[in-house]
């Protein structure tokens, strides 16, 4: 059991740093628009590359950090039932829930996205904005099957997690008992 919690620990501790490094990007988001509506309004300069960066960074803090939103609980579920369950009711809802809706739409999101990013990488699409704009589109819809795979790996770490604590094995994190997660 230990080498099952350790990886649960393992996949938990990547997505939260990979969750924690691109919440910077909304730090440059804020500076970025300061300076895009400085350089409109005062100066009467536009720069479709300063706007479309605000759009990327944007893309790549929502589609990079889903899995961190799911290692600290803040996806959003229906609280009906699970949020007066007791642990061990919640336990075996996050598991029913990954395997019937979790998993599926991960792996759906994976393969419909395959051929669009694949045939964005073909041809190295770039901004519909032409030279003015990022030429790099194929990256950012690549940004949509990191999000499935970020997603799909924390799932399998809420699937172990959920699986110990109904064994009895005490969680790496509290997300049953009631626990502050990571110390926080």
């Amino acid at each position: 059991m230990s080498a099952l919690k350790r990886i649960a620990t393992a996949i938990d501790l990547i997505n939260d740093g990979i969750g924690r490094g691109l919440a910077w990007l909304t730090l440059g988001m804020v500076l970025v628009t300061f300076g895009v509506v400085l350089m409109r309004y005062v100066f009467g300069v536009g720069s479709t590359i300063l706007q479309e960066s605000v759009v990327y960074m944007h893309a790549i803090v929502f589609m990079g950090c889903a899995g961190f939103a799911l290692v600290h609980n803040g996806h959003v579920r229906c609280d009906i039932f699970y949020g007066a369950a007791s642990p061990r009711a919640k336990a075996a809802i996050d598991i029913i829930g990954t395997f019937l809706f979790l998993i599926p739409m991960c792996v759906l999101v994976f393969w419909v996205t395959w051929p669009y990013a694949a045939a964005s990488w073909a041809v190295l699409e770039g901004s519909p904005e032409g030279r003015m704009g990022i030429p790099a589109v194929f990256l950012l819809k690549t940004l949509i099957l990191v999000f499935a795979g970020l997603l799909a790996l924390q799932s399998v770490s809420l699937l172990l997690q959920s699986a110990l604590f109904l064994a009895g094995a005490t969680p790496s994190r509290g997300r049953f008992d009631g626990e502050a997660e990571h110390g926080e």
